[in-house]
């Protein structure tokens, strides 16, 4: 019978062993840390390292011969070899990397199995066989100098914090257990839409290492008070909260805040109401301001990614996650409904109160001004972490995020971004596209806690003489470093369309072009039917694109087959000279590798409405027929173009599961104008040179 030690963020968590037909789990208490007796474990434990599928597939991680560079299991799992650690006594073991799906890492001692792990975002789990720690990547939690679980956790209960306004929003408090009576801590502060018992256990391991937590409702969702207009509130709510926190006994005056998503968009929020005892921010895959990310993204109407998150929060005061998943709701009938206004109604039998109230906003207001984050970026004072990915759907709002701190030179921030999704550090295979083992790390929570525990707990940990960007290339399938993001080292070089006025889909004649163009170059053509919408995934991943290029209506330049690899990092942007038939319509432009057998993988896309070329609150029609400038950005991306592929920039002016077709008829989108057809006609010439900016690495 084999033991298991178990560790969550660096905290032992009990024993753990597995029988026949359980896992049995003898856990720590939580406040005092004394062994507890074995139980069989709880189904519904919240725990990320998938306990019982291990316990099902023991025997045959037991009888597999592990070793090569390769291994196959018999039930069909791939793991490639990766780290060796030796420990104090002269053992070295091996970590094989689990391929094609969420990396649950295994460790081999000369052939046999010790441990089993799961790095995510919230902090490496792992069981381990006792003794053999020193063998595993549990070692990332020894550096001398990180906060280390000394304490129990001390639950004072909730509270209800009340705001200016006089509401009350529900608040836990977790301070660390074993500290001196009279001790002062620095606070992490969570707030969240998603009912703040959710990820609590995540939470407390801060607690363990010293800090005070404080986990609360966003108001209108679980245990506060009021209704949930979304982003309106959480500038002054984060404030305000921080003004609570900073007046109890327990705290002594400095707070940092941890957040992604939504919760990214919070603690985005709380920054920009520059708070003088915010002192330390960690934002991870962000919603972005809603004309930029969400509600409106580039001034259009959402659909699938707005109405998934929208419909989830409608159903009561907690999230409805299998609606989110798009289980319960088809979104391919949620996105096809209408009247736009009744979408709800349709799709869950009841309206949504943020679903109404945008609709009753559809021109940027007050409303959505005090929402965007530019407005206020001058007041962000605070140290921040920005952390991210190349393929998370929310990579507009990070991309805003980074501009805005750069924009105003914020001291102390930092960013890094990796091969990932909108739930980070999971994989190592996405789509067909395959990175290195490296590309999942074992040290993403250790990172986090060292941002917490520089500036925080004032630790001389070197994190903030670090590079400022870190980032992993694609293709080259390596992670880098620079002063800065986008890298200083990339040349910002313009690409240029152009060809022969021919061309709709990957079989026409435009092309992708270092060279300036001429004059009296032919302008492409195509003809937008809202009837007939572009269907691509709606999502920031690497599909192929090859089946949508196929479309009159999807103007592709192309480049040619390239003679060496070519490496491109940072942030992208577009300049489209343009004109339409209509008063108004959207631009929808994208970035792909095209390989030697055509297929096309995305890299980069992103939408805009015309009506909003030059701001979001002095909106303007279009002149039909006349040519105007679009300057346009493309979310973030570091990517390595290999030799024989080609580089591919496409326009076309819908993207259905992204954004709400537009009618062009420069009417409330929300009023259902009926659509009418579209004329566009893009302009390469001397006179109009459309280009995109990429920033290329050198070697």
């Amino acid at each position: 019978m084999t033991i298991y030690n178990f560790y969550c963020a660096g905290v032992y968590e009990g024993k753990l062993r597995f029988t026949e037909d359980k896992v049995m789990h003898a856990r720590v208490d939580r406040r005092r840390r004394t062994q507890m007796r074995e139980h069989a474990l709880d189904p519904q434990a919240k725990y990320i390292l998938p306990l019982q599928q291990i316990r099902e597939n023991l025997p045959v991680y037991s009888k597999t011969e592990w070793s090569g560079e390769r291994v196959v299991t018999a039930n069909g799992e791939t793991y490639h070899r990766h780290l060796t650690y030796t420990d104090g006594k002269g053992r070295t073991s091996q970590v094989w990397a689990r391929r094609k799906d969420t990396a649950v890492d295994i460790v081999t001692l000369d052939g046999a199995v010790i441990a089993f792990l799961c790095p995510n975002r919230y902090g490496m789990e792992i069981i381990v066989q006792e003794g053999m720690e020193k063998l595993t990547p549990l070692v990332a939690y020894d550096d001398p100098l990180l906060s280390k679980p000394e304490y129990g956790v001390n639950d004072l209960g909730t509270f209800l914090v009340p705001m200016r306004d006089g509401l009350k929003l529900a608040t836990d408090v977790y301070l660390p257990e074993g500290i001196q009576p009279d001790a002062k801590l620095p606070t992490i502060l969570v707030r969240t839409c998603y009912d703040r018992a959710g990820k609590k256990e995540h939470f407390l391991r801060w607690a363990n290492k010293g800090y005070a937590v404080v986990n609360q409702d966003v108001r209108g969702r679980a245990d506060s008070e009021g209704e949930l207009v979304p982003f309106y509130y959480e500038r002054e709510d984060g404030s305000d909260t921080i003004d609570w926190i900073i007046s109890q006994e327990w705290s002594n005056g400095d707070v940092g805040m941890w957040g992604a998503s939504y919760l990214g968009y919070v603690v985005m929020a709380a920054s920009t109401s520059g708070h003088p005892n915010l002192k330390a921010v960690v934002n991870e895959v962000n919603v972005g301001s809603p004309f930029v990310d969400t509600v409106r993204r580039g001034g259009t109407v959402c659909s699938w990614p707005l109405l998934s998150w929208t419909l989830a929060q409608s159903v009561g005061t907690r999230t409805d996650f299998e609606i989110f998943g798009g289980i319960t709701v088809d979104p391919a009938k949620a996105v096809e409904a209408r009247p736009i206004r009744d979408i709800p109604q349709q799709m869950i039998g009841r309206n949504s109160g943020p679903w109404d109230f945008w609709s009753q906003h559809p021109e940027y207001d007050e409303y959505w001004k005090n929402c965007t984050h530019s407005e206020r970026a001058d007041q962000i004072k605070a140290p921040m972490f920005v952390i991210s990915g190349w393929y998370d759907g929310d990579s507009p709002g990070v991309s805003e995020t980074w501009r805005l701190l750069t924009e105003h030179d914020v001291p102390n921030r930092k960013i890094w971004l990796g091969p990932w999704e909108h739930g980070p550090n999971r994989a190592r295979d996405l789509e067909g596209t395959a990175f290195g083992e490296d590309a999942v790390v074992y040290d993403y929570d250790v990172n986090v806690l060292r941002w917490f525990d520089h500036f925080l707990k004032g630790t001389a940990n070197g994190i903030n003489e670090e590079p400022r960007a870190r980032y992993y290339v694609v293709g080259e399938n390596k992670w880098r470093t620079s002063a800065d993001w986008t890298p200083v080292e990339a040349a910002v070089t313009p690409f240029y369309l152009g060809g022969g006025g021919r061309a709709n889909s990957a079989f026409g004649d435009g092309k992708l072009t270092l060279r300036q163009p001429q004059q009296g170059n032919s302008p492409d053509v195509y003809v937008y039917n809202p009837a007939d919408p572009v269907v691509d995934s709606g999502e920031r991943i690497p599909e192929n694109r090859r089946t949508i290029e196929l479309r009159q209506d999807v103007l592709c330049y192309t480049g040619d087959k390239l003679e060496q690899p070519l490496k491109i990092a940072g942030e992208l942007s577009a300049v489209l000279y343009a004109a339409s038939s209509a008063v108004d319509t959207d631009w929808v432009v994208a970035l792909s590798d095209v390989d030697e057998a055509g297929n096309s993988i995305l890299l980069s896309s992103y939408i805009v409405r015309a009506k909003y070329r030059h701001s979001y609150d002095k909106p303007e029609l279009l002149t039909p027929g006349q040519v105007e400038k679009f300057e346009i950005f493309l979310p973030n991306i570091a990517h390595q173009f290999p030799a024989g592929h080609r580089i591919r920039f496409s326009i076309t002016s819908s993207s259905k599961f992204v954004a709400f077709p537009n009618s062009n008829t420069g009417l409330n989108p929300y009023d259902d104008p009926d659509p009418i057809p579209a004329t566009q006609t893009i302009y390469h010439s001397g006179q109009y040179p459309s280009h995109v900016l990429l920033p290329v690495l050198g070697e």
